[in-house]
């Protein structure tokens, strides 16, 4: 498939975190899993710029389409972007696609970062700025039985944790520093919650808006569910990110994509998410309205989107304060060095305008 073509399919159609290992490899070999063009078939933009007056740009997700995305599909779905003169193609991430990587090499010009990956990148000279952040809470998530008996995340220390690689350079240096957790605690994470289903006394990892269902479906049980960002891991996530030689020579176009970006979000949480979830099923064939439906009721739950900065500021609000919170957090664990220019991640040049201005 090309980008230009009308609907983005899934190499093989049914991937999800339940089959990486099987469907894995996929991404190995291209790095894109696939591609969606800005307008689903049949639909009209409300705006009457003609397709080859938009600017042509491409959008980066972490992971497969789904509810933590939507509001970036919504802006697709619904002709926002097309309202901000934007030809915008959204790009399906997956477990092997390295978005620094494609972000740098031209592959996509915004990718959906996190903060911890914003901060490496400026320890390895890797000149890419976080321009807006449309989590304010992490939805990462410990899961445990309610065997286990943990009423807090304290009480999984000792525990077997099932966590991925990926672990080791965000969250797990936050437990093992704020709950003692230790390193032979760990056992390999592969997106299948078999093992932990086997083991009543484990624990495992998951999203906030997607494994808890996934695993009260197979086990037949609710889960204990530990929201680690209600437990001071407090970094900014699902973030938009560009190279900083676009910020400094478009910041035009950056600020059109950021303010089309967070009236998608704000479209999709207050007001009918149907246009965009049905994008994300023709992205992602093996989603479901269940699912959907369950992620968009966990964000609103917790306010995983509006809460924090947020509430004031509008979606996609960051401060200086929280990121230099965060940033002493991970030197008190080790993981950055004290004299990184941490506030080269960032800028807060194309947010924090209040919530009137991006629902007007």
């Amino acid at each position: 498939m090309t980008d230009s073509e009308p609907y983005c399919y899934l190499q093989n159609n049914n991937i999800s975190r339940r089959k990486l290992l099987q469907y894995g490899a996929l991404t190995a070999g291209s790095g894109l899993i696939t591609a969606c063009t800005s307008q689903p078939p049949g639909a009209s933009s409300p705006a009457a710029t003609a397709t080859e007056k938009l600017t042509k740009i491409s959008y980066g997700t972490n992971w497969y389409a789904q509810a933590e995305h939507g509001g970036f599909y919504q802006a697709v779905a619904t002709g926002i972007y097309q309202e901000y003169g934007l030809d915008v193609t959204l790009k399906m991430g997956g477990p092997q696609v390295n978005g620094t990587q494609l972000l740098m090499g031209g592959a996509v010009d915004f990718f959906m970062g996190y903060a911890a990956d914003a901060i490496q990148a400026i320890e390895e000279g890797i000149p890419k700025v976080t321009v807006a952040s449309i989590f304010q809470k992490d939805p990462q998530v410990i899961i445990a039985h309610p065997e286990s008996g943990a009423k807090t995340l304290a009480d999984l220390k000792g525990k077997p944790i099932f966590i991925s690689s990926a672990a080791n350079v965000t969250y797990w240096p936050f437990l093992k520093a704020k709950y003692g957790f230790t390193d032979d605690q760990k056992r390999p994470y592969n997106f299948n919650p078999a093992p932990f289903l086997a083991d009543k006394n484990a624990a495992q990892q998951g999203y906030l808006s997607s494994e808890p269902l996934a695993i009260a479906k197979a086990g037949g049980f609710q889960p204990i569910v530990f929201l680690l960002a209600d437990s001071g891991y407090a970094p900014y996530s699902t973030t938009i990110e560009t190279k900083r030689e676009l910020v400094e020579n478009n910041p035009d176009l950056v600020q059109r994509f950021v303010d089309a970006s967070i009236k998608g979000w704000y479209s999709y949480l207050e007001g009918d998410p149907k246009p965009a979830n049905e994008l994300i099923k023709q992205a992602n064939p093996e989603m479901t309205d269940e699912q959907l439906a369950y992620g968009i009721t966990k964000m609103r739950e917790y306010g995983v989107v509006t809460s924090g900065d947020a509430e004031t500021k509008g979606i996609g609000a960051m401060t200086e304060e929280r990121w230099k919170s965060f940033f002493d957090t991970m030197i008190a664990e080790g993981l950055f060095k004290k004299d990184t220019d941490y506030k080269s991640a960032y800028t807060l040049k194309f947010i924090n305008k209040g919530i009137a201005a991006y629902k007007s």
